[in-house]
């Protein structure tokens, strides 16, 4: 799948019969604790910033997008990616493992959707074109600290990136649009600091924004 993950404010990117699993989580946990450790450098030994947050997935929610974060977290897929997409006030944006600049990621596992169409097995559909079906409707909002899913303007169409909303950041118009499916619990405060800076006119970060690690804690 090849896609350009923007929000809807500019050009922002059920289940089939058969599903694959969803993660090795226990099905009685309501949440996964993923701590992400980021810096502000052309390179780690360059960084003139590093940051830690912590994000806590909602399984009981989005179990869909939580099961498919966790499994792309538990194979590495973030580590050494960047925020390609950074808008101040707004929100940063990440995840793309494939192309590294927001026009690649596709979902962890087979959830139904090829390209963001139903489908009912996974035999004529290539990996690159797996996707997450919408789970817009959960009761979660765009509220600062939040976590959500980046997708195209098409319907469950979400892969592998996701946007972080800043503290000073209410984007209550991509309600029932995009899904959110957790949120930061510790270090909100760096998602702001990174919201803060300085960008191309393409909203790219001048000096790139990196996950160094993506790390399953619980």
């Amino acid at each position: 799948m090849r896609i350009t993950a923007l929000l809807v404010i500019a050009i922002i990117l059920m289940p089939g019969c058969i599903l694959s699993k969803t993660s090795d989580k226990d099905s009685n946990d309501d949440s996964t604790t993923i701590v992400m450790n980021i810096f502000h450098g052309e390179s780690l030994d360059e960084a003139t910033a590093n940051f830690t947050i912590t994000i806590e997935l909602n399984h009981s929610a989005a179990p869909l997008h939580s099961a498919n974060m966790r499994k792309h977290v538990e194979e590495g897929n973030y580590d050494m990616t960047q925020f390609h997409r950074i808008i101040d006030d707004f929100m940063i944006q990440g995840g793309d493992f494939e192309n590294y600049d927001g026009t690649g990621g596709y979902a962890a596992e087979w959830y139904g959707y090829c390209n963001s169409q139903e489908s009912e097995n996974s035999t004529s559909c290539p990996q690159t074109s797996w996707t997450v079906p919408d789970e817009v409707d959960n009761g979660l909002q765009h509220l600062p600290c939040m976590i959500s899913m980046a997708k195209t303007q098409q319907p469950n169409s979400a892969g592998s990136q996701f946007f972080i909303i800043p503290e000073d950041s209410t984007p209550s118009h991509l309600d029932g649009v995009h899904s959110v499916f957790g949120e930061v619990t510790q270090g909100c405060e760096h998602v702001t600091t990174i919201s803060g800076v300085e960008t191309d006119s393409y909203d790219r970060p001048i000096v790139p924004v990196m996950i160094f690690s993506a790390e399953i804690v619980d």
